[in-house]
């Protein structure tokens, strides 16, 4: 009677996880898109949070600490951000050390703060609206040196930024620089310590979802560049 040999269950690979983060006055239905292309690859957390309530350090802490614990087994962590995002995961790792960091792509970051920001906080009345629609975290992303931005350093982590050349928006055509994406200039996406940097032709307002800006989002992901 021939003896069957049951074979050894092989263990389960842990995925690496993705934490998603979107940018001022946006939800997490804005990187539906993004999210549904990497959830074959990674467990991906896309994280909201009240992005026009509070100051950007206190958006770091609510947005970040709550993804980390739900990819608290995962291999590695990385973050794919969008605008406002990408500040919170300086803000966060300027105090804070993530042991299983991954990588970090950022869309359309305004590292160096945005011209449109200091345009519409040039004036009292319109710096008065801005803020009640922006919020406390929209009002501290200038590009003047007392901007968050600006104080946050180079970047120690290995980070790839998306920037968009394209301004879809005809007034915002006559306040910000030539060569931006309607909302921060390519120049202000650089920050000290990029790993790669890339221009597409994308907006910032839906540049996350353009086929061509996710393609490379899972390069640099897997390979470190564009």
């Amino acid at each position: 009677m021939p003896i069957y040999r049951q074979q050894p269950k092989q263990a389960m690979v842990a995925k690496d996880a993705v934490v998603l983060l979107h940018g001022l006055s946006r939800s997490r239905w804005s990187l539906w898109r993004l999210q549904r292309s990497l959830r074959s690859e990674y467990n991906v957390i896309n994280q909201s949070y009240p992005s026009r309530q509070n100051s950007v350090e206190e958006l770091a802490k609510l947005a970040i600490e709550p993804a980390l614990a739900l990819c608290a087994d995962a291999p590695r962590i990385h973050f794919v951000t969008h605008s406002l995002g990408g500040i919170l995961v300086r803000q966060y790792l300027s105090e804070n050390t993530i042991q299983n960091l991954g990588k970090v792509v950022m869309l359309g970051p305004p590292n160096q703060g945005s011209e449109l920001v200091d345009t519409f906080r040039s004036t009292p009345l319109l710096r008065s609206l801005f803020d009640r629609i922006n919020g406390p975290a929209g009002a501290q992303l200038g590009t003047g040196s007392n901007s968050k931005p600006q104080q946050l350093g180079a970047a120690n982590f290995s980070c790839g930024v998306i920037a968009g050349n394209r301004n879809l928006n005809v007034i915002y055509r006559f306040l910000m620089p030539k060569n931006s994406d309607g909302k921060v200039s390519v120049a202000s996406t650089h920050i000290e310590g990029l790993s790669d940097h890339v221009e597409l032709p994308v907006d910032h307002t839906f540049m996350m979802n353009d086929s061509r800006v996710i393609k490379a989002t899972h390069h640099f992901l897997k390979h470190g560049h564009f």
